[in-house]
This record gives structure tokens, C-alpha cells and sequence, in this order.
């Protein structure tokens, strides 16, 4: 496998494995609204990204090997 470790050391500031639940309740909110005649342009309008499992992502600059391994 070519790309089987990480290349950059950027990682999530979270203890949940990913926001796939969250966007997906984010874009059903969303075209809820947009169906129901609502003038909705952008998602942030139905919901808060703050309010996602993950807090954003952050550069560690002192990363081990085992931390840059997916």
C-alpha cells in the first residue's frame, strides 16, 4: 500500500471517530427545509457545525510513528 500511513501530522481534536452521523443529520435537516419551501442557501442555516463531535484539527508537530500510522 502506497499511501498507508499519514503524510501530515493534522489530526481531530475529538474522542469520536468521525462526523459521518453528524453531516448526515445536518444534510437531512437541510433538504427537509429546502423540500418544505423554506429559502435556505446554506447548510450552516439549519445547523451549527460547532455542535459536531469534533472540534476541529490541530498540527502536531511531535508525532510518533505509531500516531502517523491509519
Amino acid at each position: 500500500m502506497s499511501r498507508s500511513f499519514r503524510r501530515h501530522p493534522v489530526f481531530g481534536i475529538t474522542t469520536a471517530r468521525s462526523e459521518k452521523c453528524d453531516k448526515q443529520l445536518a444534510n437531512r435537516r437541510f433538504r427537509h427545509a429546502w423540500k418544505q419551501g423554506h429559502d435556505v442557501v446554506h447548510i450552516r442555516e439549519v445547523s451549527d457545525p460547532w455542535s459536531f463531535a469534533k472540534d476541529g484539527k490541530k498540527y502536531w508537530r511531535a508525532t510518533g510513528s505509531v500516531d502517523m500510522a491509519k
